[in-house]
């Protein structure tokens, strides 16, 4: 197995200029740097990941802590963040907090003591104990999909990025309104979350453009999950009055509502009308095909990446919190016709 001395012997080189090169600690001259990477490709040399990570004070390693991994959405998520990582030549530590807040501050901690050299993490509903904790320890931090508001402590900041939720929702609500539906109910997500309180935003603000009032009836937490979303969409249907058209808060809550509109015997878009926040890949096979609001779930992960990395290089700047853009993407579910059919 090859060394760092015979890379060095090799590239005619010093010991220390090779370890320049592998851990970028100072400035080598191009030629020199070329020099040592050929060699290194020649010898199949194989960094010592323990002994670069004593030199530099960084492992090249990130944590990772989100909820639902086995969700697509946060599994695209995954993939970006994987894939963000590598291009930059960062490992992947990964944790599941389960949504639970106790649970959360557990694996975070969990993640620091492997020392990464920072972290990504979608919060819980309550972070108040996760958001403390990295606030104590100063560990560079990015949260993804769900913000928090605040800094936890004096002098530190957390960057953010997510999806934009709330004009996305707005967007459902007035297309099904604009098809005439009267009563349109909401199966939130989990109370607590940002994203949960911007999409009921979202729909407020629908009704409001479309001439429609407030019933807070129409809206039932599904909790996120597709049981919570079954028993919410049952009692929407169970109503005296239920609503003709449905919005689903998230692609899991998605499936539970078609499950309990099923289990009536009843059809969508015939009996329902159903617009779902989250697309996701199977959407497009289902009959009818699902109009979604799709969230750029990949960019999500890779942007989330860079700004840990941009924190990792500049620890002292402002924090950011960057918002993408979904897109609608609509299909039948909501009882428009195939597109090239008559209306």
């Amino acid at each position: 197995m090859a060394t760092m001395a015979d890379v060095a012997r090799h590239a005619g080189v010093s010991v220390a200029t090779v370890s320049h090169v592998l851990n970028d600690t100072r400035p080598v001259l191009p030629h020199t740097r070329q020099a040592v990477l050929d060699a290194v490709d020649a010898l199949g040399y194989t960094p010592n990941g323990l002994a670069r990570s004593l030199v530099t004070a960084r492992t090249r390693s990130i944590g990772l802590a989100v909820s639902a991994i086995s969700n697509p959405y946060f599994t695209e998520i995954l993939q970006g963040v994987e894939a963000g990582a590598l291009e930059h030549g960062y490992g992947l530590l990964i944790a599941d907090p389960h949504d639970d807040p106790v649970h959360e501050r557990k694996a975070v901690q969990l993640l620091h003591e492997r020392r990464v050299d920072g972290m990504i993490v979608a919060p819980s509903a309550q972070p108040q104990e996760l958001i403390g904790y990295l606030g104590r320890h100063d560990v560079p931090t990015v949260f993804l999909d769900r913000l928090v508001d605040g800094s936890p402590a004096p002098g530190f900041a957390f960057d953010q990025v997510s999806a934009e939720s709330a004009g996305s929702v707005t967007h459902l609500v007035t297309h099904l309104a604009e098809l005439g539906h009267r009563r349109i109910g909401l199966v939130a997500g989990l109370p607590g979350l940002s994203t949960t309180s911007e999409r009921i935003t979202g729909y407020r603000h629908g009704l409001a453009y479309a001439g429609l009032p407030y019933d807070e009836r129409l809206v039932i937490p599904g909790n996120s999950e597709a049981a919570g979303a079954e028993r919410a969409t049952g009692a929407l249907l169970s109503l005296p009055a239920p609503p003709t058209a449905l919005v689903t808060a998230n692609n899991a809550m998605t499936i539970g509502a078609l499950r309990a509109v099923r289990a009536r015997g009843l059809s969508v878009p015939g009996d329902l009308a159903l617009c779902c926040f989250d697309d996701f890949s199977w959407a497009d096979l289902f009959s009818p095909r699902l109009t979604a609001v799709s969230q750029p779930s990949k960019e999500i992960g890779t942007q989330a990446v860079r700004l840990l990395l941009e924190r990792l290089d500049s620890p002292g700047r402002p924090a950011r919190t960057v918002r993408l853009p979904s897109a609608f993407v609509h299909r039948t579910s909501c009882g428009c016709p195939e597109k090239g059919t008559d209306s």
